[in-house]
């Protein structure tokens, strides 16, 4: 176990010797970004201590806490994180899910971490511990400084404690399948998110969309008549979350490309999420090349596996939108000690 006390007195002497701290979890996501150099802070260890109330629909703990703990204990509960966290490995914890920021295939109908996080206690680049956020629903008069960590892969401060809203299971899930081609599929898709469906995944690789449907049993039920399409194993969707599949075991770039739903197709192998508004694609083509191309389209491009971690991984930010981001690790991390150059080089 690992204390506050110990990881407030290693970030002040860091500061009095200028050296900057790569922070480990469980290492789950290290692939993600760019590689970091400074010395490693292991946060594993600060973990328990955790506070759940099922009445009240939120979850506290340390940030070192696993994700499969937190799940067992939600699942004992008929409750669950509503955006489906990837965990990619055992290791997976909760301050790392809150820092790399990824949501599973529910994420379009059950919200992203973002959107979940109701406050965090932080360690910061001054060696202070900042409470920001709260651990109720409603919690937070202005702008909501917790939910700048997520996605911030650590580059703003260290992760202590991690409050997030939880939601009930539903009643019933099935998923369907349908064999239809690209354009098809892709309109149908649309359709169906016009309309009140209980839906809570798809996704279309090869000639198959997959839809799961989550609810009450009976407006699962309804909309399977409605919909049509044959019942398959609900099992797919762990395996998407995980990127088991086989388009995800690729040793070639893999780009996970941000756009507008009805956009088209882009060159190279693609697998789409999120009623096709997040694209998995496998591509050879350089990376200059595709960031155009999906920002030609009105979106984004990260290079999220099949790099050397030196490169530039996320879409590069509008020289405003960078400032801004400069500021506020400033603010945060006025040594730029932690996670140095893990998002953007010199951030």
């Amino acid at each position: 176990m690992t204390t506050e006390s110990v990881l407030i007195n290693r970030v002040r002497q860091a500061i009095a010797d200028s050296t900057p701290l790569c922070i480990q979890g469980g290492a789950s996501k290290s692939f993600y970004g760019r590689t970091c150099q400074g010395e490693p802070l292991d946060v594993s260890g600060h973990a328990g201590d955790i506070r759940y109330e099922p009445s009240e629909l939120v979850l506290t703990a340390r940030a070192g806490t696993k994700l499969s703990e937190i799940e067992t204990l939600l699942a004992a509960n008929n409750q669950m994180l509503p955006f489906e966290p990837p965990h990619y490995s055992p290791g997976a914890t909760l301050g790392g899910m809150v820092a790399a920021g990824l949501s599973g295939p529910r994420r379009p109908w059950g919200g992203s971490v973002r959107d979940a996080v109701l406050g965090v206690k932080l360690l910061n680049g001054r060696g202070e511990v900042l409470r920001l956020g709260g651990q109720v629903m409603k919690n937070v008069a202005g702008y909501d400084l917790s939910r700048l960590m997520v996605g911030a892969l650590g580059t703003l401060g260290v992760l202590l404690e991690v409050s997030v809203k939880v939601l009930p299971r539903p009643a019933d899930e099935r998923t369907l399948v349908f064999e239809l081609d690209d354009d098809i599929a892709a309109a149908r898709q649309i359709a169906w998110g016009r309309q009140p469906l209980p839906l809570s995944a798809t996704l279309y690789e090869a000639g198959r969309l997959y839809v799961r449907l989550s609810g009450s049993a009976q407006g699962v039920q309804a909309a399977r008549v409605a919909m049509g399409g044959e019942e398959t194993a609900s099992a797919l969707w762990a395996e998407v979350r995980e990127q088991t599949l086989p388009l995800f075991q690729t040793k070639q770039a893999l780009w996970r490309v941000s756009l507008p739903a009805a956009a088209p197709a882009m060159p190279g192998e693609n697998l789409t999420e999120w009623g096709g508004a997040l694209r998995w694609i496998v591509s050879d083509e350089p990376a200059e090349s595709i960031r155009q191309h999906a920002a030609a389209l009105g979106g984004h491009a990260t290079l999220f596996r099949g790099h050397d971690g030196m490169g530039e991984v996320f879409h590069p930010l509008p020289p405003a939108m960078l400032a801004l981001h400069q500021r506020v690790k400033l603010a945060l991390d006025p040594h730029s000690l932690f996670n140095p150059g893990r998002l953007y080089q010199g951030l």
